[in-house]
């Protein structure tokens, strides 16, 4: 499929782009792929751009680097294998680029000819000599091709982009507009929302309104801009009192609005530069490198292009002298500062190095701007970006790094070698570490780690596991997948990819498709966890994060945490008895959707997409379900009716699937669809008009039907509107299939629906008297304790089949699958939900963004993923040296729409006191060997620790108490904790299980209640 004419936007293939698509949009995706792309160098950061670009789907992408690949290329270019060694960096990358995206045609050229540059939108140069780099800027500058440049020397990165004097973005964060329900505009233009919420707008923001009664001029639509008063209020900065005087009602959004900007040669900026700050906390470095990477380019054009010597002192000073040369040349510079020895040498020591952190944090960071620079897409760096991660340099003794050390000696690892050591590369080899997850972040955690060398050595092992398969929408951003992986699974597809890109990891990674939980301990049991250096997760879910987190701070094992959001990441570091752990903190619970508002009252779209999803897994799911488990189960209905929940409607839903609206024939399955969109879009809102008529006031004499609820409309059907029809071709379409009856095959015929619809007998509404329906969410249900009487029950009951009758007949359960656009889901969902926002004049969505929401689907994009691993791998060299400063670590944030990066240190982790004694609340544990008895461990803690243990527990069993009764603890006392445990618990020990976890309340010496850490006992086994 050819998505490179913009006019054809159906060509995008959503199903490979889908979770892209959410974070860019289908316009930006439409520019991108009619923008021709050249990137000029194919080391590690030329490839980890290219590698995110055609991932991403521009409409071409051309490569240059004409020189040969040798061994040291193999420290961080991911498609270059030895057998590459000698030929070109382009031809030998271009196969690997080829595979990853056949939407996008890649090609290489021999020879840069300056004059064919204007035929590209977007052009790229890595590791270019800067006297190049001006040449080039200068004809792109004057063209208007946008231009980006980016160098990386060791731990040290720079980054330059031009995009033109005259250059459009059309949103500058991505964010989703805010909108809101007015309570009141005031005649200076004030406007307060509803209830107090937030709006979240800032100042110079536009907003347009709807339904604003008595201002008719706010409903035109034109964006006003506003001037942010607080925030639950702000001001029509524009706004004229003759408009009108408001009346009610009202709902603003947030318009995003183009912004023009304009950028500097890159000949200019080098005189006065103008930087994004990387990192606050490093507030002069920006200036400083600005300087310095200038330096390292004089210096490679005094020695023929060479670099400065691995860690070489007299290559540093030579630097540094060039730096203060042109501190004294540009003295606007560095202003009254002088030049930073110490940060300029380290520059120097690691100029040849070439690391995989640092190659996928700024690869990430560079593709994106090329994706801004085709798309307007997000706000672009403006102009230099500078970094360093000049903390990951080894601490120890062990590790002592001098020009011995650093030199190379012939191996593919030579260029991480140059800038921590041999000792610390052979170290780096020989650890062990578990990786949960092979995912985006997995994919591009294991290929990092690959580069590395990390676990490659004699005693080294990575251990993967993802108990998933790969699907068409990973190929996107799980860039160890191809086409032909679809099915497979990715844990093992991602070992085997990883090592073919460095056959060294051969026989050292191990790929499990278990998942990491309580139900898997026996497999990844005590010794498991035990042989392991740190634990990296590579997860989507916060259950199965807080439980690995959980097992770390157990094993007392270092964890490396992120993940992404869209544009957005983080990392997280974890450092036993140093920091807090992953579980210390979280995330506010997600708000969730009152349920009068769900059943009565919605007022957006995110309503009536959560009623809808509600609606197929009631029709498609649950009441299946319900049936099989009558039909197998003898006895089923004795248990229902022993539920305190909706037991008639449990029984009713069996008797109508089994007999009232069994259908027989497809025509049968239209007809219960047809039948279902009258009661759900009319009958239903006819009986809630019934009961609260549109001109109903409230005890307070104020209207019903204002604020938040929004008098509805019953619909009329019309097998014309769209979301109509699709709502009766999706329902017919599943309920067929949970009848196992044959359904449509490929598109539906309308007119062969008019037919069957045309013989539906639609009844007249007849309201219905008694219904009771919640008001507001404050409000007690009225139908909560509602019993139907015990005669209806039993009635339903004996009326429902025998399931002797019914022998071997089952339904079939649809699971909701949201990536299969075949299969009806997401279909019934949109419509169903649009049929729901057309009875509440509320603005319907595409099945793009139900599915986002209804899935709740994760936005991602390869050049986040890319970003995010990369900082973790800086924070991983870290871990590997052992650091215990925890200033030396840092937790990240970014934005790469904005861009924003936010790096601190990481949080300490508690201390708490008994007795004199300190403990770290998370990270501490009493540790008593044997299987002792209760006597025993209460006596040692008295004589030991001077505590008096008041309660012993173990999981939910109380084992000890000291306010049992005499008789109980003289039984107690003598156990074995082992056998306390089973005594108490009824359940034996499993045979597994070599540590027990106890908790315990105590008393100090001054016979106070204190907190203190929990006890774990390990058995002799």
């Amino acid at each position: 499929m050819d998505i490179s004419s913009p006019s054809q936007e159906n060509t995008i293939d959503e199903s490979l782009y889908s979770r892209q698509l959410y974070v860019l949009g289908k316009d930006a995706m439409v520019k991108m792929a009619s923008s021709n792309v050249l990137i000029i160098g194919l080391k590690g950061l030329g490839i980890e751009i290219a590698k995110n670009v055609a991932l991403a789907g521009v409409k071409s992408l051309t490569l240059y680097d004409p020189t040969p690949v040798t061994l040291s290329d193999l420290s961080a270019q991911f498609f270059l294998s030895e057998s590459d060694i000698g030929k070109s960096k382009a031809d030998a990358s271009l196969p690997k680029l080829i595979e990853l995206n056949q939407y996008v045609p890649i090609t290489t050229i021999t020879e840069l000819d300056l004059e064919q540059i204007t035929k590209y939108q977007v052009v790229v140069t890595t590791e270019t000599p800067l006297v190049k780099q001006l040449e080039i800027n200068k004809l792109t500058h004057d063209h208007g091709v946008k231009f980006i440049s980016a160098d990386l020397r060791g731990l040290f990165a720079q980054l330059f982009v031009d995009l033109g004097e005259s250059f459009t973005i059309v949103d500058t964060d991505g964010e989703e507009p805010q909108t809101g329900i007015v309570s009141d505009i005031e005649q200076d233009g004030t406007v307060t929302l509803l209830d107090g919420n937030r709006h979240g707008l800032s100042d110079d923001c536009y907003v347009k309104f709807t339904e604003v009664e008595g201002i008719d001029y706010l409903n035109s639509g034109v964006p006003l801009k506003i001037k942010v008063l607080g925030p639950y209020a702000y001001q029509l900065v524009d706004f004229d009192p003759s408009w009108g005087k408001y009346s009610k009602g009202g709902i603003f959004t947030e318009v995003k609005m183009p912004k023009e900007i304009s950028f500097k040669s890159l000949s200019d900026q080098l005189l006065d530069p103008e930087y994004v700050y990387s990192d606050l906390a490093k507030f002069d470095r920006p200036q400083q490198l600005h300087l310095g990477f200038q330096a390292l380019n004089e210096f490679q054009s005094l020695h023929n292009g060479e670099l400065p010597r691995p860690h070489n002192e007299s290559d540093a000073l030579e630097i540094i002298e060039l730096t203060e040369k042109l501190s004294e040349k540009y003295s606007n510079i560095l202003g009254e500062d002088s030049v930073n020895e110490d940060l300029i040498k380290e520059l120097a020591y690691g100029a040849r190095g070439e690391l995989p952190g640092m190659v996928a944090f700024y690869g990430g960071l560079v593709a994106q701007e090329v994706l801004k620079a085709c798309s307007g897409k997000f706000s672009p760096v403006k102009q230099f970006l500078y970094f360093d991660s000049i903390e990951s340099l080894p601490d120890s003794k062990e590790y002592i790094r001098t020009e011995e050390t650093c030199k190379p000696i012939g191996t593919r690892y030579d260029n991480q070698i140059a800038v921590f050591g041999l000792e610390f590369q052979k170290y780096i080899a020989n650890l062990r570490v578990f990786l949960v997850g092979s995912g985006a972040i997995g994919c591009e955690m294991l290929k990092n780690w690959a580069m590395m060398g990390l676990g490659s050595g004699p005693n080294g092992k990575i251990f993967v596991t993802d108990n998933d398969s790969i699907e068409k929408s990973n190929l996107n951003r799980q860039f160890l997948f191809r086409p032909k992986d679809v099915g497979k699974n990715k844990s093992e597809v991602a070992a085997r990819a990883v090592c073919a890109m460095n056959p060294e990891l051969t026989g050292h990674i191990e790929a499990s498709i278990e998942k990491v939980g309580p139900e898997t301990e026996e497999i990844y049991n005590n010794a498991f966890w035990e042989q392991l250096n740190f634990v990296t997760n590579a997860l989507d879910n916060i259950e199965a994060r807080t439980y690995v987190d959980r097992r770390c701070v157990f094993f007392k094992k270092p964890l490396l945490e992120s993940g992404t959001l869209g544009t957005k990441g983080n990392t997280q570091v974890v450092i036993p008895n140093l920091t807090e752990s992953y579980s210390s903190s979280q995330d506010p619970p997600e708000k969730s959707i009152p349920l009068c508002t769900l059943r009565s009252f919605p007022n957006k779209i995110d309503h009536t997409i959560a009623w809808a999803k509600s609606l197929f897994q009631g029709f498609f799911a649950d009441a299946p379900e319900n049936v099989n488990l009558y039909l197998s189960q003898p006895d089923f209905v004795e248990s229902v009716l022993k539920q305190s929940g909706d037991v008639k409607g449990i029984l009713e839903s069996i008797s109508e699937y089994l007999t009232l609206q069994r259908p027989y024939t497809f025509d049968d399955c239209i007809k219960w669809a047809r039948l279902q969109f009258e009661q759900k879009y009319n009958y239903d809102i006819q009986q809630l008009l019934y009961n609260f008529p549109k001109d109903a006031v409230t005890s307070t004499g104020a209207p019903f039907w204002s604020g938040p609820k929004r008098a509805p409309e019953p619909l009329t059907f019309d097998i014309n509107n769209e979301d109509h029809f699709h709502f009766v071709v999706a329902g017919a379409n599943l309920l067929a299939y949970v009848y196992g009856l044959k359904g449509d095959s490929g598109d539906a015929d309308k007119e062969k629906y008019a037919y069957a619809l045309s013989k539906v007998n639609i009844e007249p509404f007849t309201p219905k008297a008694g219904v009771k329906i919640q008001v507001n969410d404050s409000d007690p249900d009225p139908n909560a304790d509602a019993v139907a009487e015990s005669d209806v029950i039993e009635e339903l009951a004996a009326s429902l089949p025998t399931p002797s009758s019914l022998a071997g007949y089952r339904l079939n359960a649809a699971d909701f699958e949201k990536d299969d656009d075949s299969n009806h889901h997401i279909e019934f969902i949109t419509s169903a939900s649009n049929c729901r926002a057309l009875n509440y004049s509320i603005e319907t969505a595409d099945r793009s963004k139900t599915k986002l929401i209804a899935g709740r689907i994760i936005p991602a994009i390869a050049t986040t993923t890319a970003l995010v691993t990369g900082l973790v791998c800086l924070e991983l060299y870290k871990v590997s040296d052992g650091k215990t400063d925890v200033e030396k670590y840092k937790n990240g944030f970014v934005n790469l729409a904005l861009p924003f990066f936010a790096f601190s240190e990481p949080i300490a982790s508690a201390k708490g006191e008994y007795n004199g004694k300190q403990f770290d609340q998370i990270w501490d544990r009493f540790d008593i060997y044997g299987d002792i008895t209760l006597q025993e461990l209460i006596d040692h803690f008295k004589e030991k620790e001077g505590l008096e243990i008041t309660m012993l527990s173990h999981g939910v069993s109380l084992l000890y108490a000291s306010f049992h009764p005499p008789k109980k603890l003289k039984e107690r006392l003598p156990l074995k904790l082992t056998t306390l445990i089973e005594t108490v618990s009824k359940k034996p020990v499993p045979d597994h299980e070599t540590t027990l976890i106890f908790e315990i309340c105590c008393e100090d010496q001054q016979e106070e209640d204190v907190e203190v850490p929990y006890i774990c006992v390990h058995l002799d086994k």
